[in-house]
């Protein structure tokens, strides 16, 4: 039962236009965001990791962004406008009176408990079938596929829902499994496949391979042929497949890659006190996979990787030395400038590692022992089938297996076939250059703009690319750095408490941080209105918060 009541939570003066103000509201809490003259109110919390939105950032045309990974919602009505918010928030009546500003809403909807609502349309699983309506078919149960389902049903999309993943679970959230070697998918679902086909209208079809399309006959075609299913519109988010390495030894027993929930499982089962981990890669995959384990009492850490640094691509020497430095104060062996050449089988039992051998950087053969390698040296588009698809146009595949789309991540070549995630390569607006970019909130922005494309409101894809990790600390990047000829650093890096500016050709790109929350998530705003100073300013001391984006005088 609804129990709406009206509160007096605050003075009008103590809000300020451009101003965001958390409230108490019975036993819970409200964000008061005003523009103008107008106060909004909605839940406080994000329904991502419920970081706390009056922390983050609030722009003129309506958006707050979480402070901690990009979530962004609109405060005039809730809805999500980023992911990866997994769901909207509440937005409740406010209205102003004898100097107070008032609030209406339902107690049990104010609590952190229950921040999130439901998308607006109400789905029927069933909608359309009579008249044989196919609907929306999704290939793949990662990122992509979940964020495409709450944007059909949020932007008003009713037809049926179809998706078919190799996945044995519901869309989880794939980024706890290399942060926290999670065992049981249940804990990490966005939501259960019960949940996905009452409250969505969700056909779920899990444990799934689609072997081929047919494009002329608008279908797929599973397990080699034995059944085929029909769509209006296809949605193909597959995820990528780990890289394996080209050596000896690469496939013995407790040689691991990490993708899913089977590979989580394995590693955690292995990394038991007094193991010795061998981990190759020095990036994202392999770093986060460290600080799972650094407490687990293992004899040793070691890391190979080919860079002079971890990270060094994307974070550039200095932060990825500052962040090696704290991975060697607790106690991980870095062997960078590597060459791994095998991987060494056991005399007595030939189908498991004892040990890697490398050519380290002075060109010296180095042998290390292990219990277990772990290989996070990236992934490629798991796009093989394609290949053998009737009707999909080859010259949109890349060597890679890449997938060309246009602005609104279509196919290259076809009307109704969206690609999305690690495989798609889009154009990069406003300069078109064509990227690819293989992470979780990329692979769900995607989703939810060709969500919203096919529910009738299509919408080029322009999101700033947005990436968090924990190393020491909580890092938080958004941009897209790749090239950068400078970077200009402000803070301590031994502390690990920093904003780095990856700069190309005089403009910021990219910016990253430690323990400067929410600085990430206003760079990223200025980046997207186009606000964002020069490399220039930057050295001189440029104060990013002194950019007005948030009261009704900022023009945004």
């Amino acid at each position: 039962m609804v129990s709406m009541k009206t509160i007096a939570v605050c003075d009008e003066d103590s809000l300020k236009d451009g101003e965001m103000k958390e409230v108490d509201f019975g036993g819970g809490k409200v964000l008061l965001s005003k523009i103008g003259d107008k106060v909004h109110a909605t839940s406080a919390y994000c329904t991502h990791y419920g970081a706390p939105l009056v922390k983050g950032v609030l722009v003129a045309d309506g958006r707050v962004v979480c402070p901690w990974h990009g979530a962004c919602f609109n405060v005039c009505t809730g809805d999500i406008e980023d992911a990866p918010a997994p769901a909207a928030i509440h937005s409740f009546k406010t209205s102003i009176s004898d100097g107070k500003i008032f609030v209406t809403a339902d107690e049990e909807r104010v609590s952190k408990a229950n921040m999130s609502r439901m998308p607006k349309v109400p789905a029927n699983p069933d909608a359309g079938l009579a008249s044989g309506n196919a609907g929306v078919v999704i290939v793949g149960g990662g990122s992509g596929t979940f964020h495409s389902i709450i944007s059909l049903r949020e932007h008003g999309y009713t037809g049926p829902i179809t998706v078919v993943s190799k996945e044995p679970h519901s869309p989880i959230d794939r980024t706890k499994l290399s942060k926290a070697l999670i065992t049981d998918a249940s804990k990490i679902e966005w939501r259960t496949a019960a949940d996905l086909r009452i409250k969505f209208g969700v056909t779920l079809r899990t444990n799934t391979t689609v072997t081929s399309i047919d494009v002329p006959g608008k279908q797929i075609v599973l397990e080699g042929g034995k059944e085929f299913i029909h769509y209006d519109k296809l949605i193909l988010s597959p995820g990528g497949q780990p890289k394996k390495l080209p050596i000896p030894g690469a496939d013995l027993e407790n040689v691991f890659t990490f993708r899913g929930i089977h590979d989580s499982t394995k590693v955690d089962a292995a990394t038991k006190e007094g193991k010795k981990l061998v981990v190759v890669g020095s990036s994202f995959i392999g770093m986060e996979i460290v600080i799972a384990v650094l407490k687990r009492k293992l004899a040793s850490i070691d890391v190979i990787g080919r860079g002079h640094v971890p990270f060094e691509p994307v974070l550039g020497k200095d932060v990825g030395a500052a962040i090696q430095k704290y991975h060697e104060s607790q106690g991980v062996k870095f062997h960078l400038g590597s060459q791994l050449e095998r991987i060494i089988a056991s005399e007595s039992d030939s189908k498991f590692a004892t040990g890697v051998e490398l050519t380290n950087k002075d060109g010296q053969k180095q042998i290390i022992e292990a219990d277990l390698v772990v290989v996070g040296v990236g992934v490629s588009p798991a796009t093989e089938f394609l290949k053998q698809s009737d009707g999909f146009p080859q010259d949109a595949l890349q060597k890679d297996g890449g997938v060309l789309v246009d602005e609104y991540l279509k196919v290259r070549g076809l009307d109704d076939v969206f690609a999305i995630g690690d495989i798609a390569v889009y154009p990069r607006i406003p300069h078109g250059e064509e990227t690819r970019i293989e992470h979780w909130n990329v692979a769900g922005n995607h989703g939810r703009a060709v969500g919203k494309t096919i529910s009738g409101s299509p919408v080029p894809f322009s999101k700033i690319p947005i990436f968090w990790s924990v190393q020491g600390q909580n890092l938080r990047y958004c941009g897209i750095g790749a090239g950068y000829d400078d970077v200009i650093i402000n803070g301590d890096l031994d502390e690990l408490k920093f904003i780095a500016y990856y700069v190309k050709e005089g403009a910021i790109v990219a910016v990253a941080s430690m323990q400067n929350d929410p600085i990430v998530s206003r760079a990223s705003e200025l980046m997207r209105l186009g606000l964002m100073p020069s490399a220039q300013q930057v050295r001189g001391g440029f104060d990013l918060f002194s950019i007005d984006i948030s009261s009704s005088k900022a023009g945004v």
